[in-house]
């Protein structure tokens, strides 16, 4: 998960770093993280300053804001259903183990797997954020060789990705507007229903593409020419062919 300075929070959201202060003395931002005399924001408060200047520009004012905040962080989390970001992004990454991989954290690989944030480096360890890549990664021969060519799809997938993502939210957004309508700020007691309607259509999405992406992947390899090495490659079963 990305973190910022306010300077930095301030020029992705649009936000002044006046009315960032202002909006955390009324109660409406959640305090940041101290490390010294450093202030670190992440991506929940840049969702939560988003929810914010929307519910402005829709004529709600700031007291009314800060009180609805207040009772939800009673409750739950305001962000779980207005901002919709913990359903979208998932858990912390510091909630999930972090399996280390042996690459040096200065290396080319490294700094692109962190630039994509796909690693993040713990001491002088490079640590990955998924469990499952890290195991992956683990097992192969020449690590280099298989983050280099991982590297190679995330940078060519990169601009798909986002279109897919903004799909993602678009819809997200849309159901979520149908359930309590664009405007409507929902009551502690109807969060749990909402906040579970937001998570199962986030697994829902995964599947969805999940599936998609397994078809088309067997259709372009098949098409490549190679039919018996693609049902090799994707099936993991050595047949021989007759006929």
């Amino acid at each position: 998960m990305a973190e910022y300075r306010l300077e930095d929070l301030a020029r992705v959201s649009g936000v002044s770093t006046r009315n960032i202060r202002a909006y955390r003395e009324r109660g409406l931002l959640d305090p940041p993280r101290r490390v010294g005399r450093s202030a670190l924001y992440d991506d929940y408060h840049l969702s939560q300053l988003n929810t914010i200047s929307q519910l402005l520009r829709k004529g709600y004012n700031s007291a009314h804001i800060a009180e609805f905040f207040t009772s939800m962080r009673e409750g739950e989390d305001l962000a779980d259903i207005l901002g919709l970001q913990r359903a979208v992004l998932g858990p912390d990454a510091d909630e999930q183990d972090n399996p280390v991989l042996p690459l040096e954290p200065d290396s080319d690989e490294a700094r692109l797997l962190i630039a994509h944030g796909m690693a993040e480096v713990k001491g002088r360890k490079l640590v990955l954020t998924d469990t499952d890549a890290a195991d992956i990664l683990a097992r192969s021969h020449d690590h280099t060789l298989y983050v280099r060519t991982l590297l190679r799809f995330v940078e060519a997938a990169d601009k798909s990705v986002e279109d897919l993502a903004e799909a993602f939210v678009n819809s997200l957004v849309e159901l979520y507007r149908s359930e309590v309508g664009a405007s409507y700020l929902p009551k502690p007691d109807e969060m749990g229903r909402l906040r579970q309607i937001v998570e199962d259509y986030r697994l829902l999405g995964k599947k969805v593409m999940a599936l998609r992406f397994d078809v088309a992947t067997r259709r372009l390899t098949s098409s490549s020419g190679a039919d018996y090495t693609a049902n090799i490659l994707l099936s993991g079963v050595w047949e021989r062919q007759t006929g």
